[in-house]
């Protein structure tokens, strides 16, 4: 790959478009990309802004943005331009984007010195409820959001206060607990309020990750909390470790036989939502009767599957019988999934066990073209139970 000529202008491209989908978090990322690189090319195609923007940034979590039409184009159009180039007091700048954060180019830094802040008990678990529904967290495993939450900081803000300005370095990574925080761009001397935080959400990460300088201004309207989280562990702990894990599933995800069915950019959407779990030898992972929230495929280890059944002669009350076992690249958990019914089956770790997991969401919207392999291995469910149990009532209620 060290051969491989990047063209010119791609990464400004890409690194657009990416600000656009933080900013505006569209749940249609492809709709939203025809959006935007229309209006780009339109733009160059007229040499004037593009005057027809269809759709409105979908709204979600804490961040809102204008929405009526006039400001909306208009602060769209400003928003490309700052992408497009800084203000002439960073001209320095106008290259930087070349020097992007590549986690491939970094020797492992394992034995780098850990930063810790110390937290009162309250304070961290303050800290816990603001990160639980943050994206950039949601792939790290147990141990490397607990080395986050050690890494970060609390950050107490007053009115009118800036958090970071337009065409800064980046220094820090900041996760919202309390407070209203206005987002302010400004082009030509004049500054524009392009939209808020609300209590929660995350900002700064563009400009660690591409090593950028900020794109807005980040504005405290009222007093309010935040956490910070410094540049080097984010990129160690974020970023860098995000990457290697997406190198991993990749070449994992293309080995489990229920999703060779998927077109290549299907499994990439699976690979970016999927979380690891591990469980020790005997630990309960699913239980029978509960409502299902996830879907499991293990990655390393072995599972088995229990069902408690009083249909079989002189079984006692509650007595659980193994009725399979998964091991590596095999999966569990889309039975109650598929039929919207409880889990009709406990699972347990044998040995130390490692599962990638879907949430309940993800699975719907990502693994759709595989409905029909499952439900098929759902009648070879009800065939073991039959043979079992003469029936496979179980499956059903």
């Amino acid at each position: 790959m060290n051969n491989v000529e990047i063209p010119a202008g791609l990464r400004e491209l890409l690194q657009g478009y990416t600000v656009e989908v933080l900013r505006r978090r569209p749940s249609d990322l492809v709709e939203f990309a025809v959006q935007h690189f229309t209006r780009i090319l339109e733009s160059q195609r007229n040499d004037r802004p593009a005057k027809n923007c269809s759709g409105k940034p979908a709204r979600k979590g804490g961040v809102t943005f204008e929405t009526k039409l006039d400001k909306s184009i208009k602060n769209e159009e400003e928003e490309e331009e700052i992408v497009k180039s800084t203000p002439s007091k960073y001209s320095r700048r106008v290259s930087v984007c070349a020097e992007a954060y590549n986690p491939d180019d970094d020797e492992d830094d394992d034995t780098e010195a850990r930063i810790v802040h110390p937290k009162t008990d309250l304070q961290r678990c303050r800290l816990q409820d603001a990160c639980k529904d943050i994206l950039l967290f949601k792939t790290l495993e147990q141990e490397q959001f607990s080395e986050v939450l050690d890494a970060m900081f609390e950050v107490l803000v007053k009115p009118q206060e800036h958090i970071i300005d337009q065409g800064d370095d980046g220094d820090n990574f900041y996760v919202i607990e309390t407070g209203v925080y206005d987002i302010v761009v400004q082009k030509d001397g004049v500054s524009v309020c392009v939209g808020k935080y609300d209590n929660k959400g995350s900002f700064g990460e563009l400009a660690l990750m591409y090593n950028t300088p900020r794109a807005a201004t980040i504005i405290a309207t009222q007093e309010g909390a935040l956490w910070g989280l410094d540049r080097a562990t984010f990129h160690r702990l974020i970023v860098k470790n995000n990457a290697k894990k997406r190198r991993m599933y990749e070449a994992f995800i293309e080995s489990v036989p229920l999703l060779r069915s998927l077109e290549l950019s299907e499994r990439m959407r699976i690979v970016d939502v999927l979380g690891a779990r591990g469980f020790k030898d005997g630990e309960r992972i699913i239980t029978q009767g509960e409502s299902a929230d996830c879907f499991y495929i293990v990655e390393s280890g072995e599972v088995k599957i229990m069902i408690k059944s009083k249909m079989k002669a002189g079984q006692q009350d509650n007595t659980e019988v193994e009725v399979a076992r998964c091991s590596r690249g095999q999966y569990f958990g889309e039975l109650a999934l598929v039929t919207n019914k409880p889990r009709a089956a406990s699972v347990y770790a044998v040995g130390e066990t490692k599962c990638l997991v879907i949430d309940i969401q993800a699975f719907e919207r990502l693994l759709g073209p595989c409905m029909d392999i499952m439900k098929r291995t759902i009648s070879q469910y009800e065939d073991q139970l039959v043979a079992l149990f003469g029936s496979s009532v179980d499956l059903k209620h």
